[in-house]
């Protein structure tokens, strides 16, 4: 049996695009899940009529009391919601980023310790790493320099959860877990022009294939980038066995170019449309992959979706589905 069965969880966050891929992992394991969002139709789309089985509390976590009222009774938190853009969005708002993502952290560990839950999931990023760190980068890492100038807000927004986890498992009696996740992708996904992240964005332009398709920086960046199930995966398993306020990074091995990156999505697609690099734009780290041995001891995970899979699935769902809904908010 699952260890999540008959566990009352909340996931904020879960009519997102991770957040709802964990919802489904949830009740698929017996769980009595509680999601709360700003609209329930946003679940509606995301996972149909499975949404009946979930209790949605309506709220804006920027709010104190709806963070209050989404932990009540609640015995594990995982603690997803947050504001996420690509680099151009995040370059140019770094005080929203913090701020938003920052009130959210803090408001809602601070509602889970007072509602007495016994576990919960700090979701952190590797974006709280600094552009110099050493690659792959190891969790001690989490607080050398600043974020890479990319992600400055939303990566001390990060920072600062964590700080708070710390403080909080030292003053009550809470289980609570870290994890540094890597560059999601899958279906579901983020495919808006300005608020998408690299996959979604180069997906879209070759699927409409816009000729040349043009990509920020000279392409010679990499990434190791981390499939939608092993990503949940590893959300699970970080709380189920590890809840310690230890960071731990979550992701997968191969690492790639955004130069082979759109080489193979165009590959995938079978369209025959050209590739423009446009140096003028900003690139983000040079490399971002981290070392995730920790994760392999301390929860036996490893990510077992190759990239090459995961493009194909995330191609398909986005011309059969994603596509459509991406079509109509440009409209």
């Amino acid at each position: 049996m699952s260890f999540w069965h008959g566990k009352s969880v909340l996931v904020t966050g879960g009519t997102g695009f991770i957040g709802s891929h964990l919802v489904e992992r949830l009740l698929d394991a017996g769980a009595s899940v509680r999601v709360i969002g700003r609209c329930k139709k946003r679940l509606f789309d995301r996972i149909g009529h499975k949404a009946d089985e979930v209790d949605f509390v309506e709220g804006d976590l920027s709010i104190r009391e709806n963070a209050q009222k989404g932990c009540k009774g609640m015995e594990a938190v995982f603690h997803l919601a947050g504001k996420l853009a690509g680099v151009g969005w995040n370059n140019a708002h770094p005080g929203t980023m913090f701020t938003e993502n920052a009130l959210f952290g803090l408001h809602m560990l601070d509602a889970a310790a007072k509602q007495e839950v016994e576990r919960y999931l700090c979701v952190s990023s590797a974006c709280i790493y600094s552009g110099d760190c050493e690659v792959p980068t190891f969790e001690k890492d989490g607080f050398f320099n600043d974020p890479d100038a990319a992600n400055f807000g939303y990566g001390w927004a990060k920072r600062t959860m964590e700080i708070q986890a710390r403080a909080y498992a030292n003053e009550f009696d809470m289980k609570i877990g870290i994890v540094r996740p890597y560059n999601g992708y899958g279906p579901r996904d983020d495919f808006e022009w300005e608020t998408s992240h690299v996959i979604p964005s180069l997906i879209r332009k070759v699927i409409e294939r816009q000729n040349p398709v043009k990509v920020w920086g000279d392409g010679l960046q990499s990434r190791s980038f981390f499939y939608v199930s092993d990503f949940v995966e590893g959300l699970l398993l970080g709380l189920e066995k590890y809840p310690a306020c230890d960071p731990i990074n979550i992701g997968a091995d191969e690492e790639t170019t955004i130069k082979d990156l759109i080489r193979e999505i165009i590959l995938i697609s079978g369209y025959d449309v050209n590739v423009e690099f446009d140096t003028t734009k900003p690139r983000g780290q040079i490399r971002r992959i981290g070392d995730f041995k920790k994760a392999e001891k301390l929860l036996g995970f490893k990510a077992t979706v190759s990239l090459d899979e995961g493009l194909q699935k995330t191609i398909e769902w986005y011309i059969n589905t994603g596509r459509r809904s991406s079509t109509a908010k440009s409209l």
